[in-house]
């Protein structure tokens, strides 16, 4: 197969990707916010208020309601760090080779991402992915959210072949699915998503295939 046939096939494709716990794991985005919060609370006592607020985030209370009673805090306020804090945050193993590859290879990309529109904006500067993309799709700045056909339906053009690449077989493959689209599970591999899949989910909901990031190539060539 000569390069410029090569080409010519990837050249049809778009494929489109998650962002939370697809490109980057969201426990980070987590770790980062509490940080933050934990030094505004005090820099002195950061370290324990960190560790604390961890320990209760794993018996799933709620952390800023404790924070707020304990400090005489505005709970909403703390809410707002959380979600507009600029984090500190990396790309998973093997992301940044599959995107630096497909660019190589004029591939078109998107990015399709329910949530705040500032706090996604954030993590993708965080993470400076945006080159990478011909379009971004943030659910508040176009007011549906996955499974919505509208935000998936936004990236279809001239292309012959597209691509869905998440992690959340509860709401972002079964709209693709409908829609023709391939649908690819990227695998959690170190165990740290944060969101769990639902319990016997129908067929229509779950991506056609799975993938670690390392194994990408060979299922969307």
């Amino acid at each position: 197969m000569t390069q410029k046939y090569w080409l010519k096939i990837m050249s049809k494709k778009y494929i489109v990707f998650d962002l939370d716990d697809t490109l980057y794991y969201e426990i980070d985005y987590l770790k980062s916010a509490y940080q933050e919060i934990a030094t505004s609370v005090s820099e002195k006592d950061s370290p324990s208020i960190y560790a604390q607020m961890l320990d209760l985030y794993t018996q799933k209370k709620d952390v800023f309601e404790f924070l707020s009673l304990k400090y005489d805090l505005d709970k909403a306020s703390l809410l707002k760090t959380y979600r507009e804090h600029f984090p500190h945050i990396t790309l998973r193993n093997g992301v940044k080779q599959v995107l630096e590859f497909l660019k190589t290879q004029n591939v078109k990309m998107g990015l399709l991402t329910d949530g705040r529109s500032q706090t996604q904006r954030n993590k993708i500067k965080a993470l400076d992915i945006e080159h990478y993309f011909d379009k971004i799709i943030i659910s508040e700045e176009i007011g549906t959210e996955k499974p919505h056909p509208q935000n998936y339906k936004a990236f279809i053009d001239t292309a012959e072949s597209y691509f869905y690449i998440a992690d959340n077989p509860n709401k972002d493959f079964i709209t693709p699915n409908l829609l023709g689209w391939h649908t690819i599970m990227i695998e959690d591999e170190q165990q740290q998503k944060i969101h769990a899949c639902k319990e016997n989910l129908t067929p229509d909901y779950k991506a056609q295939k799975k993938s670690t990031w390392e194994g990408l190539f060979k299922l969307i060539n």
